[in-house]
């Protein structure tokens, strides 16, 4: 556990190293955060008919998806280790007297982590804080309705991470089996992104494809922990929450142990 640990810590810090691209993605979040925010007004402004999330658990919603948009959502897979498995330098980290998939998980936390610190509290200080002082009250994201929705959904974003990173995982062992890696690298974050919650929140798609949208791995990543943030979920769903992305995460893990046990010893490595 210390050589996993170390090895976090230090991927960590190498990544913490990018300010300038955070600030960039953070005033990036907020312009996307406010339009976002104005279209849903402007739905719930008009709409003649009961919605399953109230204007403010949507808003809240949306600013929580614009936050951990890095932390939660898994873009694609290492770059750094498919270029490694593409080039045969990976061979180095065959040699490691570490398990390969542990390695390689640990590298893919570190990289769901560090944009909480870079990114996430950031933003949420300028919308939970500083939105309310210029008279945006109605736009700021506001505190979970009781500390057990808080507590809650922090025990949700826990798993929503190691779930994230299970995916990552499984994007990044991808490159094993084909020639680019580019093909799922690019299909399954679009289908993540929609079927997440992160364009539109899950509640608002129609009630026929809601049960398939919730059964799906995706409402485990942002979904269920930001209702449970914003009160639209009750904590006492939490057990079903926590279920839901512990399956999901032993499955992947499970399926991306075997993709590294069968693809090292396929793969092959030229030069000398």
């Amino acid at each position: 556990m210390k050589a996993y640990w170390s090895l976090f810590v230090a991927r960590f810090a190498l990544l913490l190293q990018y300010r300038a691209a955070a600030l960039a993605g953070i005033a990036t979040q907020l312009f996307w955060g406010f339009l976002k925010v104005m279209v849903f007004e402007a739905f719930f402004t008009h709409t003649t008919s009961a919605q399953p999330m109230t204007f403010r658990e949507t808003v809240g919603y949306t600013w929580l998806g614009q936050a951990f948009l890095f932390a939660l959502v898994p873009w694609s897979g290492d770059r750094e280790i498919q270029e490694l498995i593409r080039s045969g330098a990976v061979g180095y980290d065959l040699l490691r007297p570490t398990d390969l998939y542990n390695f390689w998980f640990t590298r893919a936390l570190a990289l769901r982590v560090t944009p909480i610190f870079l990114r996430a509290i950031p933003l949420l200080c300028v919308v939970i804080c500083i939105l309310p002082i210029v008279g945006l009250s109605n736009w700021s994201l506001a505190f979970p309705p009781s500390l057990t929705s808080f507590v809650a959904f922090f025990l949700s974003f826990i798993g929503a991470i190691l779930l994230s990173s299970a995916i990552t995982m499984f994007l990044t062992v991808s490159m094993m089996w084909t020639l680019s890696g580019e093909g799922i690298n690019s299909i399954l974050p679009n289908l993540i992104i929609i079927f997440s919650g992160m364009i539109v929140p899950l509640q608002l798609f129609p009630e026929w494809i809601k049960p398939v949208l919730y059964a799906l791995p995706f409402s485990g990543l942002l979904d269920q922990p930001f209702r449970l943030f914003t009160g639209n979920l009750s904590p006492n769903f939490l057990p079903n929450v926590l279920f839901h992305q512990a399956f999901w995460i032993f499955i992947l893990v499970m399926l991306g142990r075997l993709l590294v046990k069968r693809g090292v010893k396929k793969l092959v490595i030229q030069g000398g």
